[in-house]
């Protein structure tokens, strides 16, 4: 027990040394912590010997649930809803298209069922922005045409449908091993997502009511109770026949988009488990592989891999993102970055624990080598396909490296001071209730002669003297 935690901890201390290093050479962190995974396991040094396909998927299903959360948690509605339909679009009707893509290609060039040949695309049909997002930020290229907010949205949106695409067509695998037929594959579409968007909605509303009113006395509990809530609503939604996935990105999104107490302490704390979850993930994904299987499926994942960046992504970007007018050249753009991650492969276990590797070829280490060719290949050329394709914005206002989904304080330049008096509709209402602009922060309240600095919680009294920070301040200026 003890080694085993002393090459954990050797190995999470390599993978956060190694990314800054790394990162401004544009080097994805997926990348990293896969090698370092790699090289630590069986085929390499030998210091964990770790082949246990059903500890890798729940260590992976946890994982992968706190990141999508937090990808939604950490997404800004504003900035995200003029892109909202096609990013929605291409996260459903995007990954379904690729997955059929790819389930045609494989019946007809690899002589492998339809269905089977479906479960493959449906696998490598989500898309990784943090590999995207780590490339374009080493570069400092920024984007521009609302390219980077569509690309946040449906990447973290994108795998719950690749998720229930795969829980769906193993299903159907499994019913036509067992009577000869794949039927179902609508009803449980349908059920997944309604399942899923019901109960999303149900969870965030409640959970949105409890984090504005409960004020806890130990504030450390915070974060954990929120943890909580997350579980239970993928827990309660998978239990149900819905899709855990959608269910807490949906719950991410609302809460993310509402003023609760202790939203930084939540933000902060989301942001660190969300990375410890990476590096478990990354680092279980390499020790779970066997470099030495990759030769054997180095030509048909190759086939693949090539048929996902030059034929079945950009049919299905091009699909949907004609309809509306986008300009050819951004459309070239999107369809490149479409890169493969670590959500593919986690699908690829999920399949493989499920109904084992029906495939003429290794599913886990094909998806493996797909997900390795994407970035590599995909990753290398992005930035000289940015500039080719003249995508790059070098404006303030649209640098990648303050993207929507970064929660940051802004900076504000003046100040104001507002007297509460008898009659405003703030008068009586906690701070997280008063509905006051996100670009307006109180930060000081001057109450009986003392200086009180308040939070969330914090009762507008009568008389109270608002030091307000911001550049537009309407929203007093009404009530004066």
């Amino acid at each position: 027990m003890y080694f085993t935690l002393l090459v954990v901890s050797i190995l999470v201390l390599l993978c956060i040394f190694s990314s800054k290093v790394l990162y401004r050479f544009g080097v994805p962190s997926l990348i990293i912590f896969l090698a370092i995974g790699m090289m630590m396991g069986t085929d390499g040094f030998g210091a964990l010997n770790f082949h246990d396909f059903a500890l890798a998927e729940n260590i992976s299903t946890v994982a992968i649930v706190l990141i999508i959360f937090y990808g939604g948690f950490s997404t800004k509605w504003d900035t995200a809803k003029p892109i909202l339909t096609k990013a929605a679009l291409m996260s459903s009707f995007g990954t379904i298209i690729t997955a059929f893509v790819i389930g045609l290609f494989c019946m007809l060039i690899l002589r492998v069922p339809f269905l089977y040949g479906l479960l493959l695309g449906s696998v490598v049909g989500s898309t990784d922005a943090a590999s995207v997002f780590s490339i374009l930020r080493s570069r400092k290229l920024s984007l521009k045409g609302g390219l980077a907010p569509l690309l946040e949205v449906e990447s973290g949106s994108n795998d719950p449908f690749a998720y229930m695409m795969t829980v769906i067509v193993v299903a159907a695998i499994g019913a036509q091993n067992a009577d000869g037929s794949g039927t179902g594959i609508i009803t449980s579409f349908i059920m997944q997502l309604g399942v899923a968007i019901a109960l999303g909605a149900l969870f965030s509303f409640l959970s949105v009511v409890l984090l504005k009113r409960l004020q806890l006395q130990v504030s450390g509990l915070n974060p954990i109770l929120l943890l909580a809530i997350v579980i239970l609503s993928f827990s309660l939604c998978v239990l149900l026949g819905g899709n855990g996935l959608l269910c807490v990105y949906i719950l991410g999104i609302v809460i993310g988009n509402n003023k609760i107490l202790h939203k930084v302490s939540l933000v902060n704390f989301f942001d660190g488990l969300s990375w410890i979850m990476q590096i478990a993930l990354f680092l279980t994904l390499g020790l779970l592989s066997f470099p030495s299987e990759l030769p054997s499926i180095i030509i048909p994942g190759t086939l693949l891999s090539v048929l996902l960046i030059f034929v079945a992504r950009p049919v299905a970007v091009l699909c949907i993102l004609s309809w509306f007018k986008t300009p050819i050249k951004q459309q070239i753009f999107i369809a490149w970055v479409g890169l493969r991650g670590s959500a593919s492969i986690v699908f690829a276990i999920v399949a493989v624990t499920a109904i084992g590797d029906i495939l003429p070829y290794d599913l886990f280490h094909l998806v493996f080598y797909i997900a390795l060719f994407s970035i590599l290949i995909q990753g290398t050329f992005m930035p000289l396909m940015a500039k080719k394709l003249d995508v790059i914005d070098d404006s303030e206002e649209n640098s990648v490296m303050k993207t929507f989904t970064d929660y940051h304080e802004e900076v504000h330049s003046l100040m104001l001071e507002y007297k509460v008096k008898k009659g405003d509709f703030i008068l009586g209402k906690r701070i997280v209730e008063a509905s006051i602009p996100e670009n307006l922060l109180i930060i000081m309240i001057k109450r009986n002669g003392e200086f009180i600095i308040p939070n969330g919680s914090t009762m507008l009294n009568k008389d109270d003297v608002l030091v307000i920070s911001g550049e537009d301040f309407k929203f007093f200026e009404a009530m004066a």
